[in-house]
C-alpha cells in the first residue's frame, strides 16, 4: 500500500471541499482544524504527486490595463473647485450619467460651461464606450458661440474614458487644457453633477419606451435648460442669457 495513501485521502477530501481552489496553505489550516498536523512541504509533494492542482484565479487583463491607464495618464486638478468663474467659455466640466428608461439603459455625456452654466455639448448612447466622450468633445467645434477652444480648461473625473490616450490626444489637438478630479472625490466636479441631478428630477425619462424617444426628450430638455430655465443664482436669467450678460461685462 502506498505510504502516502491516508494523507492523500485527507488532503483530497479538503481539496474537493474547497472546489479544487484551495492551495497548500489553506489545506494545511483546514487539516489543523481537524487535528491533523502536516508539514506544508509534504502537502505540496503529495498534491504534486497525485495531480491536485488548484485553480488559480487570474487577474482580469482588462482591469490591469485600465489600472495602468489610470495610473499613468491622470493629470492634476487644475480647476481646484474654483467654480465661481465669471468668464464664459474658459472653464468646462464633463461627465457621464446613467439613464434607466422603459426601453433599457442609456448613457448621457455632457459638457457644461462653469461660468454661464450652459450645456455646450452632449451626446446620448446605448453604450458607455470611448466613442461617447470623443463625440461629445468633438461637438464643441460645432458650437458657434465658442470662437476658439484654445486654452479652455476641461475638467473631468479619473474615469478610464478621460484617462485614455485617445481622449487625451483629442483634447490636446483641440488646444484645450485637461484637468481631473482627485480620485474618488465627486465634489471636485460638482457643477456637472448638479446638472445631472436637475435633469433627473425634472425629466420623465423613465417612461420612454424607445431610445429615439429618450433622445428627443433629452434634446428638448437641453434646449429648455439653456434657453428657457431661469435660475435664481444666475440673476433669474437662463444660462444663455447669463452668458450673454457676462460677456457684455468684459
Amino acid at each position: 500500500m502506498d505510504k502516502d495513501c491516508n494523507d492523500y485521502l485527507s488532503i483530497k477530501e479538503i481539496f474537493e471541499r474547497g472546489r479544487r481552489k484551495w492551495g497548500f496553505r489553506t489545506i494545511q489550516m483546514k487539516l489543523k482544524e481537524e487535528n491533523i498536523i502536516m508539514n506544508h512541504k509534504k502537502i505540496i509533494r503529495i498534491m504534486k504527486k497525485y495531480g491536485l492542482r488548484a485553480k488559480i484565479r487570474r487577474r482580469n487583463p482588462h482591469k490591469i490595463m485600465m489600472k495602468k491607464t489610470q495610473e499613468h495618464r491622470t493629470c492634476a486638478n487644475k480647476l481646484a473647485r474654483e467654480f465661481k468663474q465669471l468668464t464664459p467659455y474658459k472653464f468646462f466640466c464633463s461627465d457621464i450619467t446613467y439613464l434607466f428608461y422603459e426601453g433599457g439603459l442609456a448613457y448621457l455625456s455632457a459638457i457644461k460651461d462653469i461660468a454661464g452654466k450652459e450645456v455646450v455639448a452632449w451626446e446620448l448612447s446605448r453604450r458607455i464606450d470611448l466613442c461617447l466622450v470623443l463625440k461629445t468633445a468633438q461637438y464643441l467645434k460645432d458650437n458657434k458661440n465658442i470662437r476658439s477652444l484654445e486654452n479652455i480648461l476641461i475638467h473631468t473625473d479619473q474615469g478610464f474614458h478621460y484617462t485614455s490616450p485617445t481622449y487625451i490626444n483629442l483634447i490636446k489637438n483641440l488646444g484645450m487644457i485637461q484637468s481631473m478630479s482627485r480620485k474618488g472625490n465627486c465634489l471636485d466636479n460638482a457643477p456637472i453633477e448638479s446638472f445631472f441631478g436637475h435633469l433627473k428630477d425634472e425629466v420623465d425619462y423613465k417612461d420612454c419606451k424607445t431610445f429615439e424617444q429618450l433622445r428627443t426628450l433629452i434634446s428638448n430638455y437641453m434646449n429648455y435648460y439653456n434657453n428657457g430655465r431661469q435660475q435664481w443664482n444666475l440673476k433669474k436669467m437662463t444660462p444663455v442669457q447669463y452668458t450673454s450678460h457676462l460677456l457684455t461685462q468684459k
